[in-house]
């Protein structure tokens, strides 16, 4: 097996990418966004951190986190809410058919096993991120203008003024737009 090496900072800030199982697009159903919404809340009542950015498309979601300043368990929060999300999940009969290894495992078919972590290094960095996280609807031509993405904390940027409605609008090739890629 693979030896994943992740760094463990206290109090630093992560960017996540966390996928569905097989990619299938369901991060967007009701139910899902409910439940992760729920599981979020009650991850963060007994594991504090900062939602900085977030994004949430039909297969993959996109995030970061500031932790504590004594902690360092992001994979234990990420392990909170997949388990909490999968057990308020009410199976698809398409997504029940799971491999011997995922039955073994207990794994529902919800989630791919792992996530992508990224430890942010400065501001610049942070700030790469928080782009590519409010174009991503944009990169993967689920709209043309980034405010038409609903399932963005681009809204709150935009509602608190860190960022005008218009942002991206005025990208020459939104095309080659590479945050933090």
């Amino acid at each position: 097996m693979p030896n994943y090496r992740r760094a463990y900072t206290p109090g630093a800030s992560y960017f996540f990418t966390v996928v569905s199982h097989a990619r299938k697009p369901i991060f967007l159903q009701d139910q899902v966004r409910q439940a992760l919404r729920a599981a979020i809340i009650s991850t963060r009542i007994h594991y504090p951190f900062a939602i900085d950015a977030w994004v949430l498309l039909p297969d993959h979601m996109h995030c970061i986190w500031t932790l504590p300043n004594n902690d360092h368990q992001f994979s234990n929060r990420w392990g909170m809410i997949k388990r909490q999300v999968s057990q308020a999940w009410v199976c698809d009969g398409s997504l029940l058919h799971l491999s011997n290894s995922r039955n073994k495992r207990r794994e529902s078919g919800l989630w791919q096993r792992r996530f992508w972590e990224h430890q942010i290094r400065d501001e610049d960095d942070f700030q790469h991120h928080i782009d590519y996280i409010h174009w991503n609807p944009v990169k993967h031509q689920y709209v043309s203008k980034v405010i038409d993405w609903p399932y963005s904390s681009f809204h709150r940027y935009v509602k608190t003024g860190l960022l005008p409605p218009n942002w991206g609008a005025s990208f020459e090739d939104p095309g080659k737009c590479n945050f933090g890629e």
